[in-house]
């Protein structure tokens, strides 16, 4: 079941960023997934299956489509 992602929600990655964050924000959804870093504010294109695998923890979440808060995970 691929990972459940949400327009802004905020994600840490393994590795840092060269600007020195390792926080992004969820900024297009798709067989591929828009980031934006919140230290620098580049933009980049991951393939679902590249996030799942970088991907350290969720930050915060965003809203579902249904414009639902979504519950913050433990």
């Amino acid at each position: 079941m691929p990972l459940e992602l949400f327009i802004d929600d905020v994600v840490q990655l393994r590795k840092g960023h060269p600007c020195g964050s390792d926080r992004w924000r969820v900024i297009r959804l798709g067989a591929d997934i828009g980031l934006r870093c919140l230290g620098c504010d580049r933009k980049i294109l991951l393939s679902r299956r590249e996030l799942e695998k970088r991907l350290k923890r969720f930050v915060s979440r965003g809203t579902s489509p249904e414009g639902i808060p979504v519950a913050q995970e433990a």
